[in-house]
């Protein structure tokens, strides 16, 4: 995160499907996710979203969303991951049920050292949702969150590919 932020960090920019990347890592979390008794609701589009960022990055900021929504959601309920193409952006929300009451703003939740389950005396260290800002800037996209009562939403958003853009027509989508 240090690296990161210093503008020290080693990236690989490079094209990728973000809709791959998020069928990836909600695999490598298969088990994870059966752990915690969740259900998710996944709404990605049939096609490719292209985008440039560093894969490795956005792997690890899509992660530790995933996996906070995991730990924090209210038991019963369900996480929902959507990614939709919309005016020439990849955009990725994944929006849970708070287990707690929320308590915070989305400014605060997303500086570092900051848990938002004051309770919570293990298991992370806060900085989640900061490096998953951070990664996803350096990749060249918006990391948001937006709190609303008990429901808790993070999105990325990123430019899809001038190639994304075109269709077979070459018209733009």
């Amino acid at each position: 995160l240090a690296k990161t932020n210093s503008g020290n960090a080693q990236l690989e920019i490079k094209p990728l499907d973000f809709t791959k990347l998020t069928n990836q890592i909600l695999g490598d979390m298969e088990g994870k996710i059966a752990e915690s008794g969740m259900k998710i609701k996944l709404n990605l589009p049939d096609s490719p979203a292209v985008i440039t960022a560093d894969g490795k990055k956005l792997s690890r900021a899509l992660q530790n969303v995933v996996d906070n929504a995991l730990k924090y959601s209210l038991s019963g309920s369900r996480i929902y991951i959507d990614l939709v193409k919309n005016e020439g952006n990849a955009i990725l929300s994944v929006k849970n049920t708070s287990s707690y009451e929320m308590d915070f703003t989305a400014d605060e939740i997303m500086q570092r050292f900051v848990r938002g389950d004051k309770n919570r005396s293990s298991d992370g260290s806060g900085l989640g949702l900061s490096i998953a800002q951070s990664f996803t800037q350096v990749s060249g996209g918006s990391f948001d969150v937006m709190i609303d009562g008990d429901q808790f939403k993070t999105v990325f958003t990123f430019p899809l590919t001038d190639e994304q853009m075109k269709g077979e027509s070459g018209d733009i989508i």
